[in-house]
């Protein structure tokens, strides 16, 4: 059942809109520091600059993003007949002239790809350094992982999209945008009930053919025998133990890094032709195994591309107390003894460290699937989404045959520059480098003579051409020079540095 019905939906619409409780102007109220506070899961200094603000934004700024008690009366004046559905719903609870929120109701809004509306999930927890355990089936609002994975996703137009564990919805208002069917998916009812509110809320699910359908069930149950253009998902991948309670959204029962194995391996099923799977995921490095090794091994023989990218490593004690803390247990009195239970854990099943990063697998129907493994920990330049789908398709022209590779015209990217490294006063740089601005910035050291080819690329000579030049100029076997460059070139189109003309 609906935590609300769709004329509450509209009445609680209408006066956010009326009063502009959108992302922008409750920035705007609350300030910079205001917003640095909340960076921190601290409310005090937005709570300084709303001091005397009697407005009816300020009162749902310090109902939902603050957390505070807000007069009854007060709310009334903000939210009009919507009180009464929320307090109806459990949304809003009320004691005598007192109200606070249940849940977390805030504004959303993407520069990325224009999505936005409103959040509905649990409230945030740790602010002001309350600790405090959370619900089992505790729903994750708008967080750094989801932020990420939207920012990841391949945004081209696609026919049927899965959100794979939605949780409050955030990745199923970036998808709605643009695919023409988008199916959610989450195992906890809680998280499927605020992500109807929030799809709904943001008209997401509107109207009679409704873009977004939700279903409930585990990993791909829901979607048995189903194919999709593009699925997206931040699983509950953390790998603790598997006794005791846990928290529906990070982690789901399976031992070590096995849910993830499940995600991609399964997921290769239920990927249409062409189609990808995205995944922000840990994975464990386990003793004796290179980590590349064991990622690319939960594609084999499906015929799908991979293109995994490590960001972070952990030590298995920073991985502990980094979950530890994100579950409010920090200062427990359980905290010690789960802490070693943990370390037992991953001590047994051979984990050494943790990896962190993203997994994108690719139904290129190709009659070698390419499998590509990045340790890649550098600052990237989000949206990455746009410079994945650009490798996506680079990938298939550094797979080109020769005599056809050597025939067409290249250029480099808008955003490659050339960067020399040697010492002051030398004649000659010691490294040349050609790196790009965006995206994520992909680097490659060059020797004279690709240096030479990949920066005469402008469109104007065919590959063979410039190869000739190069190789005329250097004094040089053409041959020879041939065989040294040309797999630098089918480099520099699997990273996007160099395109056709």
């Amino acid at each position: 059942m609906p935590l609300l019905d769709d004329a509450a939906v509209a009445r609680l619409r209408d006066r956010l809109e009326a009063l502009d409780y959108r992302s922008d102007p409750v920035l705007a109220l609350i300030g910079a520091d205001g917003q640095a506070g909340l960076g921190r899961n601290s409310t005090v200094p937005a709570e300084r600059v709303l001091r005397g603000d009697g407005s009816e934004l300020a009162t749902l700024v310090r109902l939902w993003l603050l957390q505070r008690e807000v007069s009854v009366s007060e709310l009334r004046r903000a939210l009009g007949d919507s009180l009464d559905d929320l307090r109806a719903a459990g949304l809003v609870e009320a004691a005598g002239e007192v109200a606070r929120a249940a849940v977390d109701v805030r504004p959303y809004a993407s520069d990325d790809d224009g999505a936005g509306g409103w959040l509905v999930a649990d409230l945030t927890p740790g602010l002001d350094q309350q600790v405090a355990p959370m619900r089992p089936d505790y729903v994750l609002g708008a967080s750094p992982a989801s932020t990420t994975l939207a920012q990841l996703a391949i945004r081209r137009p696609v026919g049927r999209a899965l959100d794979l564990g939605t949780g409050c919805g955030v990745q199923s208002l970036h998808l709605a945008r643009h695919a023409e069917q988008v199916v959610a998916t989450d195992l906890n009812r809680r998280a499927l009930a605020l992500a109807d509110l929030t799809l709904r809320l943001s008209g997401a699910r509107t109207g009679s053919g409704r873009p977004v359908e939700l279903r409930e069930g585990s990993l791909y149950e829901p979607v048995a025998g189903e194919q999709f253009d593009l699925v997206v998902t931040n699983p509950p991948y953390v790998m603790s133990p598997p006794e005791g309670e846990r928290l529906v959204y990070r982690e789901g029962g399976f031992t070590g890094d096995d849910l993830v194995r499940r995600v991609v391996a399964d997921g290769t099923r239920h990927l249409a032709p062409g189609g990808t799977l995205q995944v922000l995921a840990n994975w464990a490095h386990v003793r004796g195994e290179h980590w590349g090794d064991r990622v690319s091994g939960w594609v084999a023989g499906s015929g799908c591309d991979l293109f995994a990218v490590q960001r972070e490593v952990l030590d298995p004690a920073a991985y502990v107390e980094l979950w530890l803390a994100d579950a409010g247990l920090t200062g427990s009195p359980t905290y010690r003894e789960r802490y070693h239970r943990w370390l037992d854990y991953l001590e047994a099943l051979g984990v050494e460290a943790v990896g962190m990063g993203w997994l994108a697998v690719h139904r290129a129907e190709r009659a070698r699937p390419q499998l590509r493994t990045l340790d890649w920990p550098h600052a990237v330049q989000q949206p990455v989404g746009p410079a994945l789908a650009g490798q996506q398709q680079g990938l298939t022209w550094s797979l080109l045959a020769e005599e056809e590779l050597l025939a067409l015209r290249w250029r480099l990217a808008e955003d490659v520059v050339q960067e020399t490294i040697g010492r002051p006063g030398a004649a000659d740089p010691e490294h040349v480098v050609l790196r790009q601005q965006r995206g994520l910035r992909s680097a490659m050291a060059v020797d004279t003579a690709t240096g030479g080819v990949l920066g005469a690329c402008d469109g104007e000579l065919t590959l063979g051409q410039l190869l000739a030049a190069v190789a005329t100029l250097l004094e040089d076997d053409p041959d020879a020079v041939r065989a040294r460059v040309l797999p630098r070139v089918r480099e520099a189109l699997a990273d996007g540095l160099l395109l056709p003309a």
